[in-house]
């Protein structure tokens, strides 16, 4: 097969295909374009790989997520601001407010530091808020009822209000993917929990049964250190220290999953949403499942009104500022002078900005393997 282009229109191009010939315009060529594998010029590049596996998964995310297409309670063009708005429905979710005693004011800083500078652009407004306070390092021990599951405005994904069987104590931790009301979540960072280890020696003359405890252990929402969990675990919530909290992968709909262990190392190979292998301490605890509310890729908020209210304010385009302000800027018309594409502060678009790579950090997010310097 054979393609051959008239070239001198981006639109219509002519096909020879034994012998015979046809036109064929827009998105058509581009299928057959993209589908040949004949030259090596036509062949798919990774973004373009990766672009193309996001779509198929939005799409079928679509399809099995009821989605609220606000637009449809009013006729055409009667509510501007609700046409294109859609939202997920999720109907598990807690009607009410939080547990007041467990949040706090946010205050905001408008994007600047503690010197008054702007470190970061385009932040101001919003609403006002009330931080739910996380736990995020989960040493209580024993078991703990899942109360509700609560939206929360601080992050993408949902969080679980937690009730200690014991002690009655409420705690906020962000909820896995598939955790409902009533379920059961324990936390085993301080080791195995003392009634089973009591049960072993009543049952099974004080020897632990893997196979009992693996039960007991792997559940959804439970959190472990990364000694305790097999390979192939697919974990979330994940710290960076033994006795910090955790700070990776936690917004919605990630998750990591522990490739193998280094035993010698005393370290795990997790592999992270954004491809990237990385060592983590073995004594490093993580919670098993996956960060629910995978649908938040989904919302379309339909109006700039709603960013506003995120606390998200407009940004100004390079090419619209003068040249004193940024290097896109100046000039007669809609020109950038010829210059690369780069930032306020002249850092070229895809220009590496980690110089020395992370010691920890085995292959980078492309997928390749980082040779670090001994």
């Amino acid at each position: 097969m054979v393609l051959r282009y008239s070239g001198q229109s981006s639109i219509v191009g002519r096909i020879r295909f034994n012998g015979a010939s046809k036109i064929v315009t827009g998105f058509g060529r581009n299928l057959l374009r993209f589908n040949s594998t004949s030259s090596s010029d036509h062949q798919l590049t990774e973004l373009e790989l990766q672009d193309i596996k996001y779509r198929k998964q939005r799409e079928l995310s679509l399809k099995l997520v009821k989605i609220k297409n606000y637009g449809d309670y009013f006729e055409k063009h009667t509510h501007p601001g609700s046409t294109h708005f859609k939202k997920p429905v999720h109907d598990h979710l807690h009607k009410g407010g939080p547990v007041k005693e467990l949040t706090v004011p946010k205050k905001k800083t408008s994007g600047r530091n503690n010197t008054g500078k702007i470190t970061i652009r385009g932040r101001g407004g919003g609403h006002k808020r009330r931080v739910r306070l996380v736990d995020f390092h989960r040493w209580d021990a024993g078991k703990n009822k899942v109360v509700r599951i609560e939206y929360d405005p601080n992050r993408s994904g949902h969080i679980a209000l937690l009730e200690n069987e014991k002690t009655g104590n409420l705690s906020y931790i962000v909820a896995p993917q598939g955790l409902r009301s009533g379920d059961i979540v324990e936390s085993f960072r301080r080791g195995i929990p003392e009634d089973f280890v009591e049960e072993m020696r009543k049952t099974n003359n004080g020897e632990i049964d893997d196979a009992l405890l693996s039960a007991r252990v792997l559940q959804r929402g439970n959190c472990l250190p990364l000694r305790m969990l097999p390979v192939g675990s697919i974990i979330h919530s994940i710290g960076l220290a033994p006795e910090r909290r955790a700070q990776l992968v936690r917004s919605a709909g990630t998750f990591g999953k522990i490739l193998a262990k280094d035993i010698v190392k005393e370290k795990a190979i997790v592999k992270l949403c954004s491809g990237e292998h990385r060592y983590i301490p073995l004594d490093c605890h993580a919670t098993l499942g996956v960060v629910s509310n995978k649908e938040h890729q989904l919302i379309s908020w339909g109006k700039a009104g709603r960013r506003r209210h995120l606390g998200r304010r407009p940004v100004t385009r390079g090419m619209a500022m003068n040249a004193c302000d940024h290097p896109h800027g100046g000039g007669r018309g809609k020109s950038k002078s010829n210059k690369v594409s780069q930032s306020m502060w002249g850092l070229k678009k895809f220009q590496k900005t980690r110089l020395k790579p992370n010691p920890l950090v085995i292959r980078n997010r492309k997928g390749r393997a980082i040779r670090h310097k001994k």
